[in-house]
């Protein structure tokens, strides 16, 4: 190579590393611009579960109101959010009826309780749980509340956890304080195991029908429940989460897409037809999806660059489209009205 040549490379070198260094410190002011100018606006105020066309769910940014349960009108979720005093670690909510699984320092540890609210976030009951707090669910009457918490292990990604599910009647205020009690039915036949664990309960509206999550045996079931007649049969395999849509006829879930990892995929299941649709959504989502409306679904997903929270994103429910941010640094939301 001549001595032109050379000088020629190494100039084209220089504009283009100079070139990827200007665009690498662009995308850093663009993503601190973003950081700075989109952390949401909290305003301490009142917070009611009756409000009509709102989204409440937990606050994860950080500031005073770091785990607080705020409100935001629907159309607008990244609006100023109103935030109450109330703290939790998972929330749900319907008809007018919360469930907060909150978690206070103790005398020689951390307290773990679920708490049941009226819709003006008034504790009706209290209930010490187990564990560690992991999922929550509301009946759409408000007449029933399930929660599921890590009694050992702190992820379903774990090769060894155990969890614990209680539901309550909050008219009786009846506790069922573990759903393995409950009669099971795998294949057609009955079962019984030491390794039974359930969590993620949805419920319908007739106040006795439930689906939720079994593992035994190293698989994981999609189960169909009874509160009246305390059991479940097994309807498909590698379910997890089941969310059950507002017209009832499909549910939302997290299926493992690999064997022995934390990776799942969000899928739609068929209840008609057991016909299962995969979503647009590529990313690993380790949560209980929540249903907007019959077609759109909204999930948290850990936010990027950040270890300790999460934002809301929402997909449609029938495999088209692109996964969107609903709400950032935020988590276990409720549509209310």
């Amino acid at each position: 190579m001549t001595r032109s040549r050379r000088l020629l490379a190494l100039a084209l070198a220089v504009l283009l590393l100079g070139g990827l260094a200007a665009v690498l410190v662009l995308r850093a002011a663009a993503r601190a611009e973003r950081t700075q100018d989109g952390d949401p606006t909290v305003a301490r105020g009142e917070v009611t579960l009756a409000r009509p066309d709102a989204l409440v769910f937990l606050n994860g940014a950080h500031g005073p109101h770091r785990g607080s349960l705020v409100s935001v009108p629907a159309r607008t979720p990244q609006a100023e959010r109103t935030a109450s005093d109330l703290n939790c670690l998972r929330f749900h909510a319907s008809a007018g009826t919360g469930v907060c699984l909150n978690s206070t320092p103790g005398a020689l540890s951390q307290e773990n309780r679920a708490l049941i609210l009226d819709s003006g976030l008034r504790t009706l009951r209290s209930f010490p749980l187990a564990g560690t707090p992991s999922r929550a669910r509301v009946s759409p009457s408000g007449h029933f509340a399930a929660w599921t918490v890590f009694v050992s292990g702190e992820s379903y990604g774990s090769a060894f956890f155990s969890t614990r599910t209680s539901l309550v009647d909050t008219r009786t205020w009846e506790l069922e304080p573990d759903l393995e009690k409950f009669a099971v039915q795998l294949g057609g036949k009955p079962y019984s195991a030491g390794d039974v664990n359930f969590w993620g309960v949805t419920f319908s509206r007739d106040d006795d029908t439930f689906y939720a999550t079994l593992s035994t045996g190293g698989q994981t079931y999609l189960v169909k429940g009874s509160l009246a007649r305390r059991s479940v049969v097994t309807l498909a395999q590698n379910v997890e989460c089941p969310s059950l849509s507002p017209d009832e006829t499909r549910l939302a879930y997290k299926k493992r897409v690999l064997r022995g990892a934390s990776l799942w995929r969000e899928h739609v299941l068929d209840l008609r037809t057991m016909r299962e649709q995969p979503l647009a959504e590529k990313r690993s989502v380790d949560d209980q999806a929540v249903w907007l409306d019959d077609r759109t679904l909204a999930y948290a997903l850990p936010t990027e660059g950040a270890v300790d929270t999460t934002d809301l994103w929402t997909i449609p429910a029938d495999g088209t489209g692109a996964p969107r941010i609903l709400a950032p640094a935020a988590s276990s939301p409720s549509r209310l009205g």
